[in-house]
């Protein structure tokens, strides 16, 4: 029986709870043995509240982690304010040392990293809290898949890849006939491509990803898909590598191999709005990043994202969040929200 420990941070998803401990239970049942065995934690032994409102009792406090194989972190929305405890860091060093295995899920990765017990390693990271987690932990490879195995440590981008990570994971601690069984019980397709974005098919850098699979890459994963137009996509991704210091819409144009003129046509066809809007957009949705995730000033996320007036940038990210960037320093589940394609801000539109 291998035991683990899953400490709970306020604010986590209990999707992601569930997404954890349903895939343990049916390689349980499937065995007819206690093959898993967890128990859930909190700092204090005391319920806490998930990012759904809903208060999950727990099994005890920080003692029960003692002798376990593997530490799951489970954490989800304000991880600035959950994620980050000296107290909780320096207990996450001393399980380290005992040699068990660490496991992050989506921003309980940001705990660990805190603890510097990622360093050198790769993590996935969901993407949307991708930039200030590369801003504050440059030592930290970020992963092109969905979750990665590094040695004796497991990151999760986290949602529905949970799932995905789970069955890997069972896969190397029991054996691949049970997880293929529990992925199968889970209506689960085990061959489905675990990167970020569209597959890459017939590349031979990354193949068709499997569950465990070692392969994974250091470069940034892509953005979620939201048009089926290969240029436009092209286009921004040259946006999204020119932040600080945008080009001129003519050049990435030029870039793409397109007029302006042309290019302009397909970004109203696709996204209903100009080139120079989506512009905007990419780098204000980075600007919100930052400032939700980092402790960077309003000055410094202003030139970050290519704004070289302080002033200006207020004025615009106040149009599209209805507050200003000084007011908007924590990832709450009442925070503004950046929407994408169908609509942007904390109300769905754009200004």
């Amino acid at each position: 029986m291998r035991k683990l420990a899953l400490l709970l941070l306020p604010e986590f998803s209990n999707f992601g709870l569930a997404a954890v401990t349903e895939p343990l239970f049916v390689a349980n049942w499937l065995s007819q043995d206690e093959m898993f065995e967890w128990r859930t934690m909190s700092d204090d032994g005391k319920p806490v509240r998930a990012s759904n409102g809903g208060v999950v009792p727990v099994d005890g406090d920080l003692g029960l982690a003692a002798g376990c194989a593997a530490l799951f972190v489970l954490a989800s929305f304000d991880p600035a304010r959950t994620a980050r405890s000296r107290a909780r860091t320096r207990w996450l060093k001393r399980i380290a040392r005992t040699g068990a295995e660490l496991v992050g899920i989506e921003n309980g990765s940001l705990a660990l990293a805190e603890a510097g017990l990622l360093d050198q390693h790769s993590a996935a990271v969901h993407w949307d809290n991708l930039a200030g987690f590369q801003e504050l932990f440059p030592k930290i490879r970020i992963a092109q898949s969905l979750f990665s195995f590094s040695h004796n440590r497991v990151t999760c981008a986290g949602a529905a890849a949970i799932l995905d990570m789970m069955i890997a994971w069972i896969a190397q601690h029991a054996d691949a006939q049970t997880s293929s069984e529990v992925a199968r019980h889970l209506l689960l397709n085990a061959g489905r491509d675990v990167r970020y974005g569209r597959p890459s098919h017939g590349d031979p850098r990354h193949g068709d990803l499997r569950y465990g699979d070692p392969r994974y890459g250091d470069s940034r994963p892509a953005d979620p898909p939201f048009t089926q137009d290969a240029v436009v996509a092209r286009a921004r991704t040259i946006m999204q590598s020119h932040i600080d210091d945008p080009l001129p819409c003519e050049a990435v144009a030029q870039q793409v191999g397109l007029s302006l003129r042309q290019l302009e046509r397909r970004f109203k066809q696709q996204l209903g709005q100009t080139l120079h809007s989506e512009y905007m957009q990419v780098r204000v949705e980075k600007a919100h990043q930052y400032l939700q995730q980092t402790a960077l000033s309003v000055t410094e996320v202003s030139a970050l994202t290519g704004f070289t007036s302080v002033e200006y940038f207020s004025k615009v990210y106040r149009r599209v969040f209805g507050v200003l960037p000084s007011k908007d320093r924590r990832q709450s589940t009442d925070a503004p929200v950046f929407r994408l394609k169908g609509g942007r801000g904390r109300s769905g539109k754009m200004g």
